[in-house]
């Protein structure tokens, strides 16, 4: 363990665990000694991460409420209440704004910004019941600054920075601490969106981003998931209603 006060012995909570920045994540707060309930739609990849770190697989869709409470039970049931939650969950489509499909704006919507918000719905009660919670939304640095042919994503994510900030307000009082953190381009299996609308290879996408990068790289899944982990400790306990941007320099 790194040793990261707070987190060791507690019950997190991982949503998109399957794969990239959730992955990355679970891997984090496990080795820092929590308790990790692995999340992802698709019940094989939540599987490997929990085989992988010893947690426990949670197969839901986040964009379903009832899936998402009944998640949240299963969590409680085999590992204890939730007291750290990271939403990390994510899809996302590309294509000109005009040329969108009413169905994309409806699925991103109910994934990642309301599903999001279904998952404070369910964690927050016992966290503000118990005095103590920590809770990070993973937006997107485009949450912040938009992004040509993601208009649908870009909405969803900075609709979370928005979330963050209201619920922050709302239960710091009772002693839970809700901040976000907007990523800049990372290295996970999502670049993949946008390497196709881009006519690239992954490898070409990624050096094409990474030129405009004062870091001189994109970032990585371990840096979000190091973010995360500092968010989710006691060191952290003067951030509320934060939204960090682990970027390479990007934004200032």
């Amino acid at each position: 363990m790194s040793g990261l006060r707070g987190i060791a012995g507690r019950t997190a909570l991982v949503t998109g665990a399957g794969q990239g920045i959730g992955r990355a994540i679970a891997e984090r707060l496990a080795s820092e000694g929590a308790r990790v309930a692995c999340n992802d739609v698709d019940p094989v990849t939540a599987a490997r991460t929990a085989a992988s770190i010893g947690g426990l697989a949670v197969p839901f869709d986040v964009g379903d409420p009832e899936a998402v409470r009944a998640g949240v039970a299963a969590v409680e049931d085999g590992l204890g209440p939730v007291e750290l939650l990271v939403a990390n969950h994510a899809v996302m489509t590309m294509a000109p704004f005009e040329q969108t499909d009413p169905d994309d704006w409806r699925r991103t919507i109910d994934v990642n910004l309301l599903g999001t918000a279904w998952l404070l719905e369910a964690c927050v009660p016992g966290m503000v019941a118990r005095r103590y919670g920590r809770i990070v939304a993973v937006a997107s640095e485009w949450g912040l600054t938009g992004w040509p042919n993601a208009a649908v994503y870009t909405a969803s994510k900075g609709g979370i920075v928005s979330l963050v900030r209201s619920a922050a307000r709302a239960v710091g009082p009772d002693g839970v601490a809700v901040n976000g953190i907007a990523p800049g381009v990372t290295d996970t299996p999502q670049l993949d969106v946008d390497a196709r609308d881009a006519g690239l290879s992954h490898e070409a996408m990624v050096e094409r981003y990474a030129a405009d990068v004062p870091l001189g790289r994109i970032s990585l899944p371990a840096d979000v998931a190091a973010v995360a982990a500092f968010l989710l400790s006691e060191p952290a306990g003067a951030l509320v209603g934060q939204i960090l941007s682990p970027n390479g320099g990007t934004t200032t």
